[in-house]
């Protein structure tokens, strides 16, 4: 049972969420609510009112070409998409199990910010784009732009994230999620990393890793040792030159470390020869 007495305001097209979002900037976004409820089951969350935009229109769906992903897309829309990489639906069949699928959506993922949120290092690997959205206008943030601390992002109070859009890519996304278990459970480490090569060569270059600090991020030294030379997977060791891991219930610093060291070793040893 829902643990609140707060109102809740409910937006059946995307105008009407924009206008309640400027005339209710304090209420907090519920979309599949599969976070949103556990938090307030855990007393977690303190909310004076909600906007619920699970059934707007203009925010759902996935494009023919797969470039364009509305913010309430679920997760079991994701993994069964034929346009979207791999990787993309690799990483939506380890989301929660069949019931979380059926309901948790992409952009709640997104908006909520969490550093061990599962797709997050894929949209920053995927160099995506999110699409906010005002009374004011619209707006394009990086995904490499968007999450700026512990569950803080770029979204304005005014706004609500509408789409992700996902550049043309010449190389391949590959993901990897460490856990407890493949799925239902919370990621200890999370990989999303994207690499174009050409004769033995790394032209582009991109590595996220979740989980390992307050937000999601880009390894930035692994990228610039790599690109322009050969596959080293060696190099995997910095890593640690971004990296900023925690002690928590789930896991120790250390394994963290560790952990996202050899998962980045294997990967880019996988990448010899291709």
């Amino acid at each position: 049972m829902l643990a609140s007495n707060a109102p809740v305001y409910t937006a059946k097209t995307l105008a009407q969420a924009l206008q309640l979002r400027a005339d209710h900037p304090e209420a907090v976004l519920l979309a599949g609510g599969t976070d949103v409820m556990v938090f307030l089951e855990a007393d977690r969350l303190e909310a004076p009112a909600f906007l619920n935009l699970w059934g707007c229109e203009g925010l759902h769906g996935i494009s023919e070409d797969g470039r364009k992903i509305g913010a309430l897309c679920t997760w079991a829309e994701l993994k069964e998409h034929p346009a979207l990489p791999m990787a993309l639906r690799a990483c939506a069949r380890t989301v929660g199990a069949a019931q979380i699928q059926a309901r948790g959506t992409v952009g709640g993922n997104i908006a909520n910010a969490s550093p061990a949120g599962d797709s997050l290092p894929l949209w920053l690997a995927a160099d995506a784009r999110f699409t906010l959205q005002s009374l004011r206008g619209r707006r394009e943030v990086a995904a490499s732009d968007f999450f700026l601390g512990y569950r803080k992002t770029a979204l304005a109070a005014d706004e609500i994230l509408v789409d992700i859009q996902l550049p043309v890519q010449k190389g391949e996304l590959y993901y990897k999620k460490v856990g407890t278990r493949l799925a239902q459970a919370i990621s200890k480490v999370v990989l999303g990393a994207y690499v174009h090569q050409e004769g033995g060569v790394v032209r582009e270059l991109r590595v996220a890793l979740g989980a390992v600090a307050p937000v999601p991020l880009r390894c930035r030294a692994l990228e610039e040792a790599l690109v322009g030379g050969p596959v080293r997977p060696e190099l995997a060791a910095l890593v640690h030159q971004d990296i900023r891991p925690i002690d928590d219930v789930r896991s120790s610093a250390h394994y963290r470390a560790k952990v996202a060291e050899n998962i980045l070793r294997t990967w880019l040893g996988s990448l010899r020869g291709c």
